[in-house]
């Protein structure tokens, strides 16, 4: 008779915010190994608006995932509807369309999508990643990750900080 190990469920919360004024926000994230924290991730960057950040804390959890859980099941949790419709839906889309925005119009020019690289790049890391799972959560609910994830990336902490918790 085989006895399984315990399961050890990984989910990475992230978040990001942005300063309209100064063009540049935080974003973060922390991961979590059968429901404690083990690493926590936080810089500043700029960006065109607040999706610009949110998405740019996904794609730095992702590569972290893909580092330090190679293959190993994983939920990344973001409260941003448009990061999670954008890895569901449009990033096929726009992978189709030369990652241009294709108006219904024939004769209207391509338009380009808003922080394309950054979609390229986890467009990438999620076809290199198919155990990982994005997956939307309510901000500001009480959920633990996420709101230490939206304190990190609030804090707009200058530079790449982390450290690892266990």
């Amino acid at each position: 008779m085989q006895i399984s190990p315990p399961t050890r469920e990984r989910h990475v919360f992230t978040d990001g915010s942005f300063d309209a004024t100064s063009g540049s926000g935080g974003w973060s994230f922390v991961g979590f190994e059968g429901g404690l924290p083990v690493h926590r991730e936080h810089g500043s960057s700029n960006g065109r608006s607040n999706n610009s950040l949110e998405l740019k804390a996904v794609v730095q959890a992702l590569a972290w995932v893909a580092a330090s859980w190679p293959g190993r099941a994983s939920i990344l949790w973001t409260d941003s509807h448009h990061v999670v419709e954008g890895c569901h839906a449009w990033r096929m889309i726009w992978r189709n369309n030369g990652w241009k925005r294709i108006d219904p119009n024939p004769r209207a020019r391509r338009r380009q999508i808003p922080d394309a690289a950054l979609w390229q790049t986890l467009d990438l890391l999620l076809d290199q990643n198919p155990n990982v799972t994005v997956a939307w959560c309510k901000g500001h609910s009480g959920v633990g990750g996420n709101e230490d994830a939206d304190s990190l990336a609030r804090s707009h902490v200058t530079g790449v900080g982390h450290r690892l918790l266990r």
